[in-house]
């Protein structure tokens, strides 16, 4: 899929498309080309973070028809989740994950954020999962906020100690998830989460972002071109030496 614009920012490549479907089968098949090239270089797991947000639909349909993928060999983790939602509310974004991927393409091992009640336990217990081994893939989005995951500007940290941590909701983050349609009103969206933080995002080797919308366009041009700082935490995207950005022209502008 050829994009309509090619850019590079720092060491980010971003790739904009005329549509999100055109957006959304390129990511898919980059990521795809990805985890076969990594399969066959090592007889190892590709271990994979992944988002789990309406932005990242088209991205997950394109993969469940990517051909060639020996799933088995995947291990899934994902990185986010919020505090206090029931285990089966459609919310839930290891659910979101589950039913829009993991389900159809059943990876060999999943592992899955917010299993256990403590909250200092679980974030013990997800560090020790990722430091098996390095993360191979991210796919993540950007926040209308600027955040990368639940590292919403007060709490991201480019220097967190923690891998893993519980955060206090930015009312602009809590906001975007009824703006996404994934609850009916502000009062019912969580204001804790468990995230993966922004140093262990960014120890992806290879990193892929999935940015589309109008509601996403101040926020990417601000990752894109403002000072890094957590102000925007995307903005530290694109320090990494692997990442391609996919867009849209209703996210990126004309």
């Amino acid at each position: 899929m050829i994009p309509a614009a090619e850019h590079h920012v720092e060491r980010m490549r971003v790739l904009v498309y005329n549509h999100r479907s055109q957006m959304g089968a390129a990511a898919a098949g980059q990521v795809g080309q990805r985890i076969r090239a990594l399969l066959e270089q090592s007889s190892a797991p590709v271990r994979i973070v992944f988002a789990a947000a309406p932005s990242q639909n088209e991205l997950y349909e394109g993969l469940v028809q990517e051909q060639g993928i020996d799933w088995s060999r995947v291990c899934a983790f994902h990185m986010d989740e919020y505090i206090g939602l029931p285990a089966d509310a459609p919310q839930r974004f290891g659910n979101y994950l589950q039913e829009r991927l993991f389900s159809r393409v059943k990876p060999g091992r999943i592992e899955l954020l917010g299993r256990t009640g403590d909250i200092g336990e679980e974030c013990r217990r997800y560090t020790a999962l990722l430091n098996e081994a390095p993360i191979d893939i991210v796919c993540l989005g950007i926040g209308e906020n600027g955040h990368i995951a639940f590292n919403d500007p007060p709490v991201a940290d480019f220097a967190d100690p923690y891998l893993v941590k519980a955060v206090l909701l930015d009312e602009a983050c809590r906001q975007q998830q009824v703006n996404d349609g994934c609850f009916a009103s502000l009062d019912e969206v969580p204001t804790h989460a468990l995230t993966l933080t922004v140093p262990a995002l960014m120890a992806g080797r290879h990193l892929f972002a999935i940015v589309p919308g109008k509601a996403k366009h101040k926020a990417l041009q601000a990752a894109l071109h403002d000072p890094v700082s957590t102000a925007c935490p995307a903005s530290i995207l694109r320090t990494h030496p692997g990442i391609t950005l996919f867009t849209d022209r209703d996210a990126y502008g004309s």
